[in-house]
């Protein structure tokens, strides 16, 4: 016996219901038969710095349908979810609350800070697992990791010191991007450039011996105590004078030399072009090709140092010059000011330009960065291991995996981005000056020389007799998730996960993480390994709100996917900020996102609207602007799939739906075009979802179940059931609730819930529940042998002659409740067959065919080869004021919308959308107009 079906659709307790019972049962567990395909997938960890947002909601919709799919074919699946412990964001978050309290992490020390962030993951992580569940991610929640869980400190610190063995992980000074605020390095990833207003100073370099002078252009004129030479191009005959000369540097007593250099660009600004290689990566480049020294003059906290520190290339230090004293710890921008007052009131500032530049602030913190030299570790990326038997260095071999088509991009131009920065990669600089991190597996002895291991007995076995002390830097956040491929999978040793899942089949992500970590994983995999890390990277757009504008918090447009599944209320509302709220901790930020579209707050629309409205999105590469009607479309549609599932149950159930095979089954040509539809629909939905196109497979679902299922098919069963013999019931009974069932699990991978509660209602009676889940259930085949042609065609040619009839009732200006006989003149006898439908759908007393139509003056329409004609008595004086009336009224329409389409400006003034919305409004009321003068003429 089957449950009976709630009369309205109500998702909340279902969702929470089924959900804990698949977790329970073990559904989300991979099988581990190695005889069959394996698919696994892994999830791109969230940051444990607050909640998911819609982005997350976007691609889990994608992985967790990918999965579903999967697991239904029976392959070997299997979802590894995780969270990201994200060093600096992290940090940056647990200090802001400290700061709240007036407390700084250097009061509480190391070991009480990272505690305090330990607490804050426990919190976050908790928000974001709990969110995954609410949007009904399958995940194997029993394979959870933590990106600094000591399995994963395990395997960091294995890859840190294998790689450090090999040659391939050095400590050296570099320059670096250095984010004064935070005291730590970053890397290139990590910085925004973003043009700002500044200016251009020119500044007299007098020659020495001379009366003449060079004039160098900079937008920093505060790095010039730091300068090594000023530089020409080569081929600029103008200054060839010069070349090797000396020149006194402005302020700091010191000469420097005039160098050639391809670098400068001779018609750019003057032609000169001051060399400062400790503060700017391109003269760091042009002063390690002159093998000049590297004078640095700056602080960590990016202050102006009363010693300039100098080094060499090699990173050795060679001493220091003294700065001048008016200029110490001043920071930068102080410095600026004091020093251009002094070169001006020495005669040798010209002019100051305003102009446009390109400014570098942290991601994070916003502060300007600093290319400071800086002592840091790294990871070579160019050369070959000691012993590596390929001969390829860690960046070459991710080149090949992705040029040997073993690594597949979706959409593919995004190999050219990937190939782009692979071709072009400098060393990686792994270290951070964080406390937040997994921390270096390096000691030092009192010399400075270095000993890694893979704890501290190991290092101090290097080193006996020594007093060692421990590397306080930690690792850039990537590097532990540049492993998660395989640091999830047991590795180093040799487990059947790691043989199963390794590659996995997909990675789904967005690209502004291609080179943050798709790049590393493929690096890291390959060399580790010997495989890729997956097959297929499918790269999604971003999720921008209703007016394409980036979700921000700055913006008030973001929204939080379980306030979309649950809704927030807003009324009654007083001030949008307190008042009515579930949620109230959010009011402002929802008002602001929803008061336009929804002045009351959030509608409530469950997981599978949302996770159906996102597949629908779900174009290759294109970013989503995200809807909240489309959202409430999507809403309907899973009322209409419950409708009509009860409406189904309610036909079938206690019947005979044709379970005993050994009775007679007489299949209409409806019956059997549904079911050819119904093979179709799962040829696509599987071909969509083998190739990512989750628009489409979302598209052919709603289009099958909405449009041909319900629409038509449940409508025509209705005369079917009513008026066919007992083996023509039977056998509609039996495609209803099958072809029903069948479109159920082919929906699930998209909208999990309804399609789980529904199925176990709709399974036994289609003679289908051989398990105990729909999630488990044999992902539906196509039976192309099933499409029948001539029943195709009977359809095509049914729909057209209802379509005739309804176009006919509207030109007439039937009504829906009035009923009327009709009259098919044709030689076509069968025809016949489609009168008791024709009756239904397009509502008539009757239906006759005739060999002439009658002689009237009623409108008549062609379908195929036969003339259609409504016979409808009329009361002529109420039709005719009808009509009158309906014209005075489009009139008065017309009049109104010509007039403001003629005000002198308007057209020229007002928006282009909204001029093209009122001239296509005027020609609909025209065209009205004409048909309604055109019944009242008839009608006289």
């Amino acid at each position: 016996m089957t449950t009976e079906l709630a009369k309205s659709y109500e998702p909340g307790d279902i969702e929470r219901r089924w959900y804990d019972q698949w977790e329970q049962s073990g559904y989300f567990k991979p099988h581990m038969d190695t005889s069959k395909p394996a698919f696994c997938i892994q999830l791109p960890p969230p940051n444990v710095t607050g909640t998911l947002h819609m982005g997350h909601a976007f691609n889990q919709t994608i992985m967790d349908g990918l999965t579903r799919y999967y697991r239904m074919k029976g392959d070997n699946t299997v979802w590894i979810p995780g969270t990201d412990h994200a060093g600096i964001a992290t940090q940056i978050v647990v200090e802001r609350q400290l700061a709240e309290q007036g407390i700084n992490r250097h009061d509480l020390g190391r070991d009480a800070f990272t505690s305090k962030v330990w607490e804050w993951k426990e919190q976050s992580g908790g928000t974001i697992t709990s969110q995954m569940r609410r949007v009904g991610c399958s995940v194997d929640w029993d394979r959870e990791y933590f990106t600094m869980d000591d399995v994963r400190a395990d395997t960091v610190t294995e890859v840190f010191v294998r790689l450090f063995e090999q040659g391939l992980i050095y400590r050296g000074k570099r320059l670096s991007n250095w984010d004064p605020k935070l005291g730590t390095a970053i890397s290139d990833l990590e910085v925004v450039s973003e043009e700002e207003d500044g200016f251009m100073w020119h500044i007299k370099y007098p020659v020495v011996g001379s009366d003449e002078f060079v004039t160098v252009a900079t937008t920093r004129p505060e790095t010039l105590l730091g300068d090594v030479a000023v530089a020409i191009n080569p081929t600029d005959e103008r200054y060839q004078h010069l070349l090797g000369k000396m020149l006194e540097l402005p302020l700091t007593g010191r000469q420097i030399p005039v160098i050639a250099d391809d670098y400068v660009d001779a018609a750019f600004g003057t032609g000169f072009v001051k060399i400062t290689p400790a503060h700017d990566f391109n003269d760091y480049q042009v002063g390690k090709r002159h093998n000049t020294q590297l004078i640095n003059v700056m602080s960590l906290q990016a202050t102006i140092l009363a010693k300039a520190q100098l080094f060499g290339f090699d990173g050795t230090a060679q001493g220091t010059i003294d700065l001048p004293a008016a200029y110490a710890g001043l920071s930068t921008a102080d410095a600026r000011k004091a020093m251009l007052a002094d070169l001006t009131a020495q005669g040798l500032l010209l002019e100051a330009k305003p102009h446009k530049l390109m400014v570098p602030r942290g991601d994070r913190t916003g502060s300007v960065i600093e290319p400071l030299l800086t002592d840091q570790w790294f990871v070579a990326m160019s050369k070959v291991g000691d012993d590596d038997a390929t001969g390829k260095s860690i960046a070459q071999k991710a080149i090949d995996a992705v040029e040997s088509g073993e690594v597949r991009f979706i959409p593919e131009n995004w190999v050219n981005t990937y190939n782009q920065w692979m071709n072009n990669i400098q060393d990686w600089c792994i270290s951070r000056q964080l406390w937040w991190g997994h921390q270096i597996p390096a000691w030092y002895d009192e010399d400075g020389n270095i000993y890694v291991g893979r704890n501290e007995a190991e290092a101090q076995a290097k080193a006996p007799g020594k007093t060692l002390r421990r590397e306080q830097d930690v690792l850039d956040t990537w590097f532990s998730s540049a492993l998660v491929p395989f640091s999830t999978m047991g590795w180093p040793e040799d487990t059947p996960e790691l043989r199963a899942f390794v590659p996995s089949q997909v990675l789904v992500t967005g690209y502004e993480i291609i080179f943050f970590w798709v790049a590393r994983m493929i690096m890291m995999t390959t060399h580790f390994t010997g495989k890729v890390p997956f097959k297929d990277v499918y790269i999604h757009g971003m999720v921008r709100d209703h007016e394409g504008k980036k979700m921000s918090k700055s913006e008030g447009n973001v929204i939080d996917p379980v306030d979309l599944i649950d809704g927030i209320a807003l009324a009654p509302l007083v001030d949008k900020r307190t008042t009515g709220l579930r949620r109230p901790e959010k009011a402002p930020q929802i008002a602001k996102a929803t008061e336009k579209l929804f002045p009351d707050g959030i509608p409530a629309y469950g997981t599978d609207a949302l996770r159906f409205t996102m597949a629908s999105y779900a174009t290759l590469g294109r970013s989503v602007n995200f809807d909240f009607k489309r959202a409430e479309g999507y809403r309907n549609f899973c009322n209409k799939l419950w409708n009509a599932t009860r409406f189904v149950m309610m036909n079938v159930e206690g019947k005979d739906c044709g379970q005993d095979e050994s009775l007679p089954l007489e299949f209409s040509f409806v019956d059997k075009w549904i079911i050819g539809r119904l093979q179709q629909a799962e040829l696509d939905v599987t071909e969509a979802l083998e190739t990512y196109r989750f628009d489409l497979a979302a598209q052919t679902v709603y289009e099958f179940i909405w449009n041909e299922y319900c629409d038509w098919y449940v409508e025509l069963a209705k005369v079917q059931l009513q008026t066919g013999n007992e083996a023509q019931q039977r056998a509609t009974r039996r495609t209803i609730v099958r072809v029903l069932e069948v479109a159920l699990r082919l929906t699930h991978p998209l909208m999990p819930f309804i399609t789980e509660e529904l199925w176990q209602t709709v399974a036994p009676l289609a003679n289908a529940k051989h398990t105990d889940s729909i999630m488990v259930a044999a992902w539906p085949v196509a039976v192309p042998e099933k499409i029948d042609a001539a029943a195709n065609a009977r359809m095509d040619a049914f729909k057209d002659l209802v379509n005739a009839v309804r176009n006919l009732r509207g030109e007439m200006g039937i009504g829906p409740a009035v009923k009327a006989p009709l009259f098919i003149e044709t030689a076509d006898a069968s025809i016949a067959e489609f009168i008791p439908y024709l009756k239904l759908l397009a509502r008539l007393t009757e239906g006759s065919i005739v060999s002439a139509l009658p002689e009237d003056d009623s409108p008549v329409a062609i379908s195929g080869d036969a003339r259609l004609m409504l016979k409808v008595e009329v009361d002529k004086a109420a039709e005719t004021a009808r009509l009158t009336k309906e014209i005075g009224k489009v009139s008065a329409e017309l009049e109104k919308l010509t007039a403001k389409l003629e005000k002198p400006g308007y057209v020229d003034k007002a928006p282009a959308h909204l001029v093209e919305r009122d001239r296509a409004q005027l020609a609909e009321l025209n065209d009205k107009l004409e048909k309604v003068k055109g019944q009242l003429a008839k009608l006289a």
